[in-house]
């Protein structure tokens, strides 16, 4: 897999490829349904497979307010070279950029630059200038210019049958705490990632369980609560509890990410990344009358995130 952040750090030109093109905001599994339908019509023609993304979101580079990202670039591109697709351009989306007219876009970069033979996108992909860009278009040119045009329908979710898979339905689960729901939709756990800060020496001071205290790093934020999460760090993997809110028991106002790590976790990560998978949604957040009816609660919290991962390792 080769990874490109700029169409000129290409040198040369590319021939019969497979592309799909997308934000693949969360890389869920319509995206990886996508990628994977890329790689095979790739390895069909005796060709290679190549993902195109974009950073940052158009809509950013625009000057309007797009939608929290469930994944930002470095995870985006994480997820997608598991697929094992050939190449990977992560192009910088600009103001100069979204002024390319389609037909230029499909010319003098899909085909000219990367050897299209065959582009596999969404029913509703829209690209270059204004969006006026559209399938019809690509079947038109495909015809002209010898590339297929192969339009898979949406993939849903397995329970339902019904719900389709998208980035919007899976920044609600998120917003609405449904985070058990999300790896119907993304084949994975929600995960925020942050950096391990000094927080107000409450924890393990005053309720007895120390907490590592996330600068969140990532945009979309779970919905205010307690959650059984499992955190990865450089010491490994480990099950813990975490509080996303206010913590409204100390009535400071200020937003914390807390996470008490189990186990008899006790190695010092202040300074450190570590992700936070999502698992399940415990509680609402709740004041409570003092530390002491806090601590009691947060005993429940633990023992119930200890039964849920034992039931998920059975």
């Amino acid at each position: 897999m080769k990874l490109f952040e700029n169409i000129n750090e290409l040198n040369g030109t590319l021939e019969n490829s497979v592309i799909t093109i997308g934000n693949f905001d969360g890389v869920h599994k319509g995206h990886q349904a996508l990628f994977q339908q890329t790689i095979k019509k790739a390895k069909k023609i005796n060709g290679i497979s190549i993902v195109i993304t974009f950073d940052p979101h158009p809509l950013r580079a625009l000057g309007k307010s797009g939608p929290p990202l469930i994944t930002r670039r470095d995870q985006k591109i994480e997820l997608i070279q598991l697929a094992n697709v050939d190449y990977i351009f992560c192009l910088p989306f600009t103001k100069e950029f979204a002024q390319t007219p389609p037909k230029d876009f499909i010319h003098n970069l899909l085909v000219a630059k990367l050897g299209m033979k065959a582009i596999i996108v969404g029913p509703d992909y829209l690209f270059g200038k204004n969006r006026e860009g559209n399938i019809e278009l690509l079947k038109k040119e495909g015809e002209k210019l010898d590339f297929s045009v192969i339009v898979p329908e949406w993939i849903n979710d397995t329970k339902t049958g019904t719900n389709r898979i998208s980035s919007t339905l899976i920044r609600k689960l998120v917003m609405d705490g449904m985070v058990s729901d999300i790896p119907e939709y993304l084949g994975r756990y929600y995960q925020i990632r942050g950096k391990v800060i000094r927080g107000r020496n409450r924890g393990g001071r005053q309720l007895g369980f120390p907490t590592a205290n996330i600068k969140l790093y990532d945009e979309l934020c779970p919905k205010f609560g307690v959650y059984a999460v499992k955190v990865e760090c450089a010491e490994g993997i480990y099950p813990g509890v975490a509080n996303i809110g206010y913590s409204p028991t100390f009535d400071d106002h200020i937003f914390t990410i807390e996470v008490h790590i189990l186990n008899g976790f006790s190695s010092d990560i202040y300074g450190t990344r570590i992700r936070v998978n999502i698992i399940e949604r415990l509680r609402d957040e709740k004041k409570f009358s003092g530390i002491a009816e806090l601590s009691d609660q947060i005993h429940k919290d633990i023992e119930k995130t200890q039964e849920l991962f034992k039931g998920l390792i059975e």
